[in-house]
């Protein structure tokens, strides 16, 4: 252990995180199947892999599979407020993975922690939010020629590499996890959608029937927190830049309006746009006292909180995950969790059941990048689509649901062109 590389907060909660991760993975049934193939095959012998992810149980479980599967694996957190101390504590000491990661760390530790992964030489990254990335590409080039691919979790991440690509700056090839179905249409819209709700309730208690909940972005991850709390007894406010979204918001049932006027009568603004300001400075301008801000996004760019400070006469922390702001005129706003994801600052993220599916993928793709990187440009490349569908059928295969196969005549109709009326 003395030569094992790390950075937690204490190594004396390392026995919590591990009945917390042990019991995660009864949720985690697909993850389980690959685990007990990848312990017999070793797919990924010979692999560094440098991942920067949110350390949390389930995070810790997907380590583990790595490892067992024959790499070598360092981790660090890709956002200062989503760490789980006990589980980074239990990465280290139980699963002897070095990790760098500690909850509440500032921008400085942050960045430390992302650079001694890079000090780890990986050959294969594996980020969420692409930030692992970006310090490659920027400030430690001379890893690049050894890296023969990477793989992205996130919306906000593969937006970041697909412009990296258009101005053909990326280096190495990326597996968009985040593009699969059975990542976006689970994790994004279940996982986003209820945890995002979890971390709110806890963060305030409030009551959710009767609120006017502004929903800023109508991706997978909006579609989901619109529809839990409508559910709960909210009314719905979506907002959007992008018309095709808007309309479909318009007929799911919901408000659809610029943010500028929902400003003024919501009472909740929840952020998962994925870029900057969606609540800005005209926004805050127009907000009612006692307004809630938090951000389910990935950056807390996502709210001007600059602007909200300079606006601000006083600000003080009153619980945990709440930040008063009282602005000149007397009027009171709640910013949550340093508007960093609430989902992961003031609850535990996504449901391990869900989170099951997300790192399948992960795990695949790690096994597919080894398998496949000679044949792969230096561009954003999706998760092959038997590997998603065999992640779904692993997943009901663990719910014990059963579905139809296609018989010998119906699969020849499918793919005839001369068979018709």
């Amino acid at each position: 252990m003395t030569e094992l590389k790390y950075d937690v907060k204490d190594l004396g909660l390392a026995s919590e995180g591990i009945r917390r991760i042990e019991w995660s993975q009864k949720e985690m049934p697909v993850l389980g199947q690959i685990h007990k193939r990848f312990i017999k095959e070793k797919p990924l012998s010979g692999m560094r892999i440098g991942a920067c992810l949110h350390v949390t149980t389930e995070t810790a479980y997907l380590a583990k599979i790595l490892k067992d599967g024959g790499a070598e694996v360092a981790m660090c957190a890709s956002n200062p407020l989503s760490t789980q101390d006990d589980v980074a504590a239990a990465l280290v000491s139980e699963y002897e993975i070095p990790t760098f990661s500690i909850r509440g760390e500032d921008n400085n530790t942050y960045y430390q922690h992302l650079s001694e992964i890079c000090d780890f030489e990986p050959n294969m990254t594996m980020d969420d939010g692409a930030d692992m990335v970006a310090m490659i590409h920027q400030e430690r080039t001379s890893l690049i020629d050894n890296i023969i691919g990477g793989s992205e979790e996130t919306t906000t991440g593969i937006i970041r590499l697909r412009s990296l690509a258009s101005q053909n700056k990326l280096m190495y090839p990326v597996i968009a996890v985040n593009d699969a179905d059975t990542k976006h249409l689970f994790d994004n819209r279940y996982g986003t959608g209820q945890s995002t709700l979890d971390g709110i309730t806890r963060a305030t208690n409030i009551l959710w029937a009767g609120k006017t909940v502004v929903v800023a972005g109508y991706g997978w991850c909006g579609k989901g927190i619109a529809q839990r709390a409508d559910g709960m007894g909210s009314h719905v406010i979506v907002t959007e830049v992008d018309p095709v979204r808007a309309l479909e918001a318009v007929m799911d049932g919901y408000r659809v309006m610029k943010m500028e006027d929902a400003a003024k009568i919501g009472d909740v603004f929840i952020t998962v746009t994925g870029g900057m300001n969606a609540v800005g400075i005209d926004a805050i301008k127009n907000l009612k006292s006692g307004a809630i801000i938090a951000n389910s996004g990935h950056f807390n760019v996502e709210i001007d909180i600059e602007s909200l400070e300079k606006e601000s006469d006083s600000s003080k922390q009153i619980l945990n995950s709440v930040k008063q702001y009282t602005l000149y005129d007397g009027r009171q706003i709640f910013l949550l969790g340093e508007g960093r994801l609430i989902n992961l600052a003031a609850a535990e993220g996504h449901p391990s059941g869900v989170m099951d599916l997300s790192f399948a993928g992960q795990a695949l793709a790690a096994e597919f990048i080894k398998n496949n990187n000679s044949q792969l440009s230096n561009s954003v490349h999706s998760l092959p689509t038997e590997l998603d569908k065999e992640i779904a059928r692993l997943k009901l295969q663990g719910m014990s649901v059963d579905i139809d196969i296609l018989s010998e005549e119906q699969e020849k109709y499918l793919n005839s062109w001369d068979i018709g009326t």
